[in-house]
């Protein structure tokens, strides 16, 4: 493997990293010694990579820093245009345009041998035809900034019964199901999670933002439903 291509692999290993990794946990990674390591540790802080850490205590990438394009192996763009097939499938308008921009890149750097291999289409024959959802009275994409700003909504949501009621809810996700598009959220009034379904969310009113950190809002409710839901971030 060239030093280069090491480089680009270490970055990749580190940034996949939320704790901070040895150097001896890297070099058994990668398969090289420590002193390999840190020496291309010291070449990647040397190139402007906001790389912290100790040697004991561990390395890990400062946040903030985005890898740049990088080539996909053919199991890679497989496992990538496969996810994109679920989204033609299930997206609203806004994730359906993300997916044609995504698959077109993923088709402007693969070589064309490996275009000749893939066992995955890597193309839509025509328009994708998604499930006929039930329509939303509230855009999912107003959903989508108040998950991003971390912003409380006070909800009106009719249930099954078409009972309406108010609720102040912190959103944490959106999951695209088989039929129904849901809203998970952290509900005041019930002091738990619990989903919504968008197509019975009446209105929102976007108000401060929620005390608790997003993603330690995520880890809980995955830890306590046991669930990972297809998601929207």
């Amino acid at each position: 493997m060239s030093r280069s291509s090491r480089l680009l692999l270490l970055l990749q290993v580190l940034a996949t990293r939320r704790r901070p990794v040895t150097a001896s946990e890297l070099a058994l990674e990668l398969n090289i010694s420590e002193r390999t390591v840190y020496r291309d540790l010291a070449e990647l802080a040397s190139q402007g990579v906001r790389v912290e850490g100790e040697a004991g205590v561990g390395y890990r990438l400062k946040p903030g820093f985005f890898l740049p394009p990088l080539m996909l192996s053919e199991d890679e763009a497989e496992a990538v245009l496969l996810g994109l097939d679920y989204v033609d499938q299930r997206g609203d308008e806004v994730l359906l345009k993300a997916s044609l921009n995504a698959r077109t890149k993923i088709q402007s750097v693969l070589r064309s041998a490996a275009v000749s291999r893939t066992s995955v289409r890597l193309s839509s024959p025509g328009p994708p035809v998604p499930p006929a959802f039930p329509e939303n009275a509230v855009p999912l994409n107003k959903l989508r900034a108040a998950i991003r700003s971390q912003s409380k909504l006070e909800l009106a949501y009719r249930d099954e019964q078409g009972t309406e009621s108010k609720r102040i809810a912190w959103p944490i996700q959106l999951a695209f199901l088989h039929n129904v598009r849901i809203l998970i959220a952290w509900c005041e009034l019930r002091k738990d999670f619990r989903t919504f379904r968008t197509d019975r969310i009446v209105s929102v009113i976007e108000r401060e933002h929620y005390s608790e950190p997003r993603g330690t809002l995520l880890r809980r409710f995955r830890a306590e439903h046991g669930v990972d839901a297809t998601q929207d971030s």
